[in-house]
């Protein structure tokens, strides 16, 4: 009950909100300074302004209650002053809440002290300046910034909010006018204002409305973040469905009232310009009622959980669209070009019926033919299979153990027909009555969801000889092996890796890691994200003796430069070596933890020179990897391949200088594979 009174709440105060602003902006068009033959419906509209105003600040009280309540789970904390004050001080939900009411406050002194002054448009658009601020305000509780609060994260849903406000806000005084002139009936001067008025307004709609399709589809596209199957597998998914869908009929109606219905009140025959009034206010007044739906189900999305964090355990369906997976296919490029340009034919034929004159039923029966007939041409050829766990989230995270473990199952129950390095070259591969993929070389593993793969381990391929391993392997250790085929094909992916950085570019996410140092020291690599850079260094005892010492020495340099250093030895140190390689050392070497490590960034060792795709593989004796303080793998060094490289102290604090000049701001990389 207490969410359907704050949906209410939320609801009613937006839609007062955007009526003022609307209505403003449409006042502001009309440019109406002191013509007393509009002043009726004017006058009309401006009454209600002090109500809708005076609804915003409640209808954000009632909102404030309802948060209290599910926050503390009590209504007895409503009578306590000290909880209130706790939540608008101490949370940023509250802090919101407190400028959003500030605002809406002075917007109610703007409406009640502007009613009192002369109509002019300065006045309607001082009110619609204030107007939008409440909205501006509001937009900083979005899912959009509650990911990053900052400009470019905050103005795409912004403006959306504006937009909505300056087409929808603008309907009630659209349909008064018309109601207006219709009961009362006005000269031929009259009706000529009224027509370029609306005709003004209409000119701005369509603009106004594809920007409105624009800023949404920025915000979407931050919000799904390219879990667009959510759209519909997720409550927020089809919650937004339903919105498009309702938002297409609108543009669908608005279309025809500007093509359609307003250049018929040209027309000066007394009788049938009525008739045309009374037939455009008919589809304005269903083009508001959807709008108001519409607003409606925006403010139920704003409190669903964001699809990012939905989870689709189980897709609802048995295929999926995939461009990665089937663009390269025969004539596929070629279907789809041919159905995108009948979508667009769909979408012309809407302008197309105002000069044909086209009735209601023949522009959408045409319209829609076109529509549904490029999707039928266009979908097709981008489906491939899909299972129930293609989009589950993995049960596993994109660690150095689990990484670790998927390769040492790997060892035991693929290697024979998959290969040592994944080429589906294994003893047994060529017995088989189908070809194996190369995981390694061929981007399968971007063609494909990590749920794909799970299902495959778990079940096993239709029509081919890979088995299910339901029974012989838990959930865990399946979800480890599809981390170790993600970081067999990452780590090949990544043999474009040199010394040196490329600036401003980071695509490499290596797995994460916990350790434990010799001195006692220990955490996880994401520790020092958004903090420090990381040298990770992999060496051999005592053959990289050497190397060990210098880093010593260079200690100082790199830790004023804001890089931590962690060393992890190739194999296990008896006790007497490692105090051979502490000795004095200021830096960390990673005792528990570190077969892992080696394990998983193995996967890494993979040049353009040396890709290192034959047999077994090698491992080099001494590795080095460079991560930014996002968590990106920037930069590689492997002395046996790269000669000189960071033997040079200051080659590699000047790659380390590169990192720390960077400007952008960086998302940390996903802590499970996708």
């Amino acid at each position: 009950m207490i969410e359907v009174i704050a949906a209410i709440a939320r609801w009613i105060q937006l839609i007062a909100n955007l009526i003022l602003l609307g209505s403003c902006v449409f006042f502001a068009i009309a440019s109406t300074r002191k013509r007393a033959y509009i002043e009726p419906w004017i006058e009309g509209l401006e009454r209600v302004f002090p109500w809708l105003a005076i609804s915003i600040p409640v209808g954000l009280l009632i909102i404030l209650i309802t948060t209290i309540v599910q926050i503390t789970a009590t209504t007895g904390n409503l009578w306590q002053p000290e909880v209130w004050f706790g939540i608008v001080k101490d949370t940023r939900v509250g802090q919101i809440w407190m400028w959003r009411t500030i605002l809406s406050i002075l917007l109610l002194f703007v409406v009640v002290y502007l009613r009192k002054v002369s109509k002019t448009r300065w006045r309607y658009i001082l009110c619609a300046v204030i107007a939008s601020l409440p909205l501006i305000a509001g937009s900083l509780a979005s899912h959009t910034a509650a990911e990053e609060l900052s400009l470019i994260a905050v103005m795409p849903y912004a403006l959306h909010l504006i937009l909505v406000g300056i087409w929808f806000g603008a309907l009630p005084a659209f349909l008064l006018l018309i109601y207006e002139d219709n009961r009362h009936g006005s000269s031929k001067k009259v009706r000529n204002f009224e027509f370029e008025t609306l005709k003004r307004f209409s000119f701005i709609a369509l603009p106004t409305m594809l920007l409105i399709i624009l800023t949404g589809i920025v915000v979407g596209d931050r919000i799904f973040d390219g879990h667009y199957a959510a759209l519909v597998a997720t409550p927020y998914g089809l919650l937004l469905s339903a919105k498009l869908l309702l938002l297409g009929v609108i543009l669908l109606i608005a279309s025809r009232v500007r093509s359609y219905w307003l250049p018929l009140l040209v027309d000066n025959k007394q009788t049938a310009e009525s008739g045309n009034k009374l037939g455009m206010g008919k589809w304005v007044r269903i083009e508001f009622v959807l709008a108001l739906i519409l607003v409606l189900l925006a403010t139920i999305i704003t409190n669903t959980t964001p699809v990012k964090y939905a989870l689709i355990d189980n897709w609802p369906f048995s295929f999926r669209f995939s461009i990665n997976a089937t663009w390269n296919q025969p004539n596929v490029a070629i279907q789809v070009w041919i159905g995108l340009t009948l979508l667009v034919l769909a979408a012309g034929s809407i302008q197309l019926s105002r000069f044909l004159n086209w009735g209601l039923k023949r522009l959408i029966s045409i319209s829609l033919i076109l529509f549904l007939s490029g999707l039928a041409v266009a979908l097709p050829p981008l489906t491939i299979p899909a299972y129930p766990e293609t989009y589950r989230k993995p049960l596993t995270p994109f660690d150095t153990m689990s990484v670790a473990n998927g390769a040492t199952l790997y060892a035991e129950q693929c290697v024979e027909c998959h290969g040592y390095q994944g080429k589906g070259n294994g003893i047994k591969s060529r017995t088989l009555s189908t070809k194996l993929p190369d995981l390694l070389t061929e981007p399968h593993t971007a063609e494909h969801t990590p749920g794909d793969f799970y299902h495959w381990i778990t079940y096993g391929m239709v029509n081919t000889d890979m088995p299910g391993y339901v029974e012989k392997l838990s959930d865990e250790d399946r979800w480890d092996l599809v981390n170790f085929v993600h970081a067999l094909s990452r780590g090949y992916q990544a043999r474009i890796l040199t010394s040196e950085i490329t600036p401003n570019k980071a695509f490499v996410k290596p797995p994460v890691f916990s350790y434990t140092g010799h001195d006692g020291s220990s955490g996880v690599l994401q520790d020092f994200r958004e903090s420090k850079a990381v040298l990770l260094v992999i060496f051999s005892w005592p053959e990289s003796q050497d190397r060990i010492e210098q880093l010593r020495h260079a200690y100082s340099r790199l830790s004023e430069q804001n890089v931590a250093l962690l060393a992890v030895p190739s194999r296990e140190l008896s006790s007497d070596e490692l105090a051979q390689v502490v000795t004095e050392l200021p830096f960390a070497i990673v005792t528990q933890g570190a077969s892992e490590i080696i394990s998983s960034y193995a996967l890494w060792r993979r040049t353009l020179t040396h890709p290192d795709i034959i047999g077994r593989g090698t491992n080099p004796e001494h590795m080095e990897f460079l991560i930014d303080r996002y968590g990106y793998m920037r930069a590689r060094w492997i002395p046996s391949i790269d000669s000189t490289g960071w033997s040079n102290i200051d080659q590699l604090n000047q790659q380390i200088s590169l990192l720390n000049r960077e400007n952008i701001i960086m998302p940390v990389p996903e802590e499970y594979v996708r």
